[in-house]
């Protein structure tokens, strides 16, 4: 198992963050301030092939690895871009586009994915609802057949890109009776009757991230909307936690990068007692613990990829450690990078309380801890 770049994914990855820095992180103090969703740096993203990066060159991807596209991923997050962008990002290009992808219908494909890839289309997956979070097979939202349609009632929440999305990929009860294999996937396009999204939450972090509720009250969609067949929905979900283990990891990683760089060079430049913090055994420490989890954060992200390069079942032991550890362990780096900076890290002008904010969301997004936890004691 060899985890070395090669050149060509090097340069790949020097390129993604020469173009994050030039297009992207100028204009990131400006919509984090303000709670807004840069479109024109996620179409740009597209342009630059980010967006459908390992979908094949049909559609209008790049025909890259698993390993390279967690790269471009880690190479934003180095670059410096928040992590609502990159949030954004991952739900869009894997959590929908790649299960269109992966169970869709050569028409789904045809249909949705070169518009998806080139970003002039946003979308959003639609599984959380407010009584169905880790506990999925509780949700509430039902698709019941009419015919050759089949008609939406329910609503969802925690939704990344929901205010924004032009196409969401939905989960529903098909079959009310049963628990995990009574649910199905869909596809419903904004517009759509029936169809509607609520308004951006205010959240803690992740502030360019727009997150809502979805709605459906007897939204009517065609029969052949349904994405795969009746009652997968939940496998089909469950799949996408090895891109959600991974992909939607990789800019963290790439984050602390950047943050231990940023938090070095700080600490050489800034004076107490006549000599640089980086004189002193306590920041030492800090920037120590950072580059450790670093190193071992991004051994377990890498190590899924690898295996999903070699056509290896992703074991769900190996993505529920990468996601604990990810998600917890980040928590104490990303605080002592705002302890290095002193009061100028609790101010924005610097972006580690954002880098902290945004953070946050790891252990409850995606998967909490606890569950996490869970799946880990199951499978051992």
């Amino acid at each position: 198992m060899d985890f070395e770049l090669n050149k060509t994914q090097q340069m790949f990855k020097k390129e993604v963050i020469r173009f994050a820095k030039k297009e992207i992180t100028p204009r990131i103090q400006e919509y984090e301030i303000k709670g807004e969703f840069d479109f024109d740096a996620f179409r740009k993203m597209g342009e630059f092939g980010l967006l459908g990066l390992h979908f094949p060159e049909t559609f209008g991807g790049g025909g890259a690895d698993v390993l390279t596209t967690i790269i471009a991923g880690e190479a934003l997050g180095e670059a410096g871009v928040d992590g609502g962008l990159t949030l954004a990002y991952g739900a869009h290009s894997f959590l929908c586009a790649d299960t269109i992808f992966s169970h869709g219908t050569d028409d789904h494909r045809q249909k949705y994915l070169p518009s998806l890839i080139s970003g002039e289309w946003i979308g959003c997956m639609g599984l959380t609802e407010p009584d169905a979070g880790s506990d999925v097979a509780s949700m509430k939202t039902t698709a019941i057949r009419d015919g050759d349609h089949y008609i939406l009632n329910g609503s969802k929440i925690f939704i990344t890109n929901g205010p924004i999305a032009d196409l969401a990929l939905v989960y529903a009860k098909t079959n009310p009776e049963k628990q995990h294999e009574g649910i199905s996937t869909f596809i419903v396009e904004k517009g759509t009757k029936g169809f509607s999204a609520g308004a951006p939450l205010k959240k803690m972090g992740m502030r360019t991230s727009q997150t809502s509720e979805l709605f459906f009250n007897d939204c009517r969609i065609p029969a052949e909307n349904r994405v795969g067949q009746e009652g997968m929905g939940f496998l089909y979900a469950m799949q996408t936690v090895e891109w959600d283990r991974s992909a939607l990891l990789a800019p963290m990683i790439g984050g602390m990068s950047h943050a231990i760089k940023q938090c070095s060079d700080y600490a050489k430049k800034r004076y107490q007692f006549h000599r640089p913090i980086s004189h002193f055994q306590a920041t030492k420490y800090k920037l120590a613990n950072m580059k450790i989890f670093l190193e071992a954060a991004r051994s377990l992200v890498y190590r899924i990829a690898w295996c999903k390069d070699q056509g290896q079942a992703v074991n769900h032991l190996e993505a529920a450690v990468a996601k604990l550890f990810v998600g917890d362990w980040s928590l104490n780096p990303t605080n002592d990078a705002m302890l290095i900076h002193g009061g100028y890290g609790y101010c924005h002008e610097y972006g580690m309380e954002m880098l902290f904010r945004d953070n946050r969301l790891a252990p409850i997004g995606g998967g909490t801890s606890e569950i996490q936890k869970k799946i880990i004691s199951k499978l051992i």
